[in-house]
């Protein structure tokens, strides 16, 4: 039973043999497979993804993380105490600078601006009065003085209250966006007191911190690419303006701070941005897919496609940027590089190239 079974399976085995051997007949007439394009008769070429080498611009850049700021921002509070006896515009609108925001109860600086007005008619009156009795020799030189020092001192008497009467009013320092108020019309208030903040957005501000490394590349006026989450896919430039001197000895980093224009109102102080500072850029770079650079032991290799085969080349990278790598050395313009299929080739393996799927 045993023999009956192996002979069987030759039997199989030389019929696949067999019908092999007529496909192979019937593929390539004249007893010749028939080649893979790009191959020579007789060969077989693996199949692989390639692509030409990219020429194009690339940007060095220090990637940081920071939040934006207003321009300028203050807490509007009143310098003097007071009942709050007025609140003059509507919280979360746009103001202009020297717009009155609040209005503290004025009737007590009025008053005193009233008491203070009559004595200096009285103090005139009585320089005038001693003056020409002084003509006459009925007033000493000592009196007239006295009453020129009234007079003065009642000067500066109203000055004091104007001041104090123009202190009841809280108007705004600069162009900005009122935030929301912090008190209600009848609160007592102390000197000092929050009342509502004031934010400028046009434009805006930005710091970050990048490592100390970079310190001989950062410049003002550098651009930036700015990123925000709540605007995916959208790009805002900014430039840096100021660097602060002092190198945070804890962190080994350095404080920058940039302006973003904001004309069209989109962004806002508090939001978590992306930064990528631009310090230079290479307009001829050599770019590969990343998927084309081969790590063999501490070397970069790819795949250089030369007259249908696979040639293994060493490489030097530069920048990774969106799923490219620059290359730096042993590539050049027009050069065509395995993208998919490596793990199948050796160097001189012959290769049949094809576009990467999807494309």
């Amino acid at each position: 039973m045993r023999k009956t079974v192996v002979i069987g399976a030759v039997l199989i085995v030389a019929a696949a043999l067999a019908g092999g051997y007529w496909w192979y007949q019937k593929q390539a007439p004249g007893g010749e497979a028939a080649a893979p394009e790009g191959m020579p008769a007789g060969g077989f070429a693996t199949p692989v993804e390639a692509v030409q080498v990219e020429i194009n611009r690339v940007e060095l850049k220090v990637p940081a993380i920071g939040s934006l700021l207003s321009y300028e921002s203050v807490i509007l509070s009143p310098e003097i105490a007071g009942r709050l006896d007025a609140f003059l515009v509507e919280e979360g609108k746009p103001v202009t600078k020297g717009t009155p925001i609040a209005r503290l109860d004025q009737s007590v600086y009025r008053a005193e601006l009233a008491r203070a007005t009559a004595s200096l008619e009285l103090s005139k009156a009585n320089v005038e009065r001693f003056q020409q009795m002084q003509q006459r020799d009925v007033a000493s030189v000592q009196a007239v003085q006295q009453a020129e020092a009234a007079l003065k001192a009642n000067v500066a008497e109203i000055a004091l209250a104007q001041a104090q009467l123009a202190k009841t009013e809280i108007a705004a320092p600069f162009d900005g966006i009122l935030g929301l108020r912090q008190v209600s019309v009848g609160d007592y208030l102390d000197a000092g007191a929050p009342i509502i903040n004031l934010e400028q957005v046009h434009p805006l501000k930005v710091d970050f911190r990048i490592p100390e490394t970079y310190f001989s590349i950062a410049k003002v006026g550098q651009t930036l690419a700015i990123n925000v989450d709540a605007l995916p896919g959208e790009t805002f430039e900014g430039k840096i303006y100021a660097i602060d001197p002092l190198i945070d000895r804890e962190g080994r980093s350095i404080l920058l701070r940039a302006t973003i224009p904001n004309v069209d109102d989109r962004l806002r102080p508090g939001l978590f941005v992306s930064i990528e500072l631009i310090y230079d850029a290479r307009e001829q770079a050599i770019l590969v897919p990343e998927q084309a650079i081969v790590p063999i032991g501490t070397g970069k290799f790819v795949f250089k496609v030369v007259d249908g085969k696979a040639v293994q080349t060493p490489v030097e990278l530069g920048i990774r940027d969106a799923g490219r790598v620059e290359v730096t050395k042993g590539l050049a313009a027009g050069d065509t590089v395995v993208t998919a299929g490596q793990l199948k080739l050796m160097d001189g393996a012959a290769v049949a190239p094809q576009p990467p799927a999807g494309t």
